[in-house]
């Protein structure tokens, strides 16, 4: 039997690899995980994301803002990203 990943499994380990100082898009994780329409879905897993091994604080908005946090809202993910050197 074939141990096919999940969406979700496939954007969560697509996300821990992002490297620290650098950002990925929504969208962006969508077309890694062979899915470039699923970009809405990638934000409703990182909303729902509270793993501290996945840094879901570096997937940004495709126009460059920094969208929402689900560990303390947009100022600490832009001060984490700030701190980090990715913005």
């Amino acid at each position: 039997m074939i141990n096919k990943k999940s969406f979700k499994d496939k954007v969560l380990e697509i996300v821990a690899n992002i490297p620290k100082g650098s950002t990925m898009t929504y969208k962006e994780v969508a077309i890694a995980a062979k899915s470039p329409r699923a970009f809405r879905a990638v934000g409703t897993i990182m909303a729902h994301n509270f793993n501290p091994k996945i840094p879901c604080h570096r997937v940004i908005k495709s126009s460059g803002q920094i969208g929402n946090y689900n560990r303390g809202g947009e100022r600490k993910k832009q001060a984490i990203l700030k701190q980090e050197k990715a913005i």
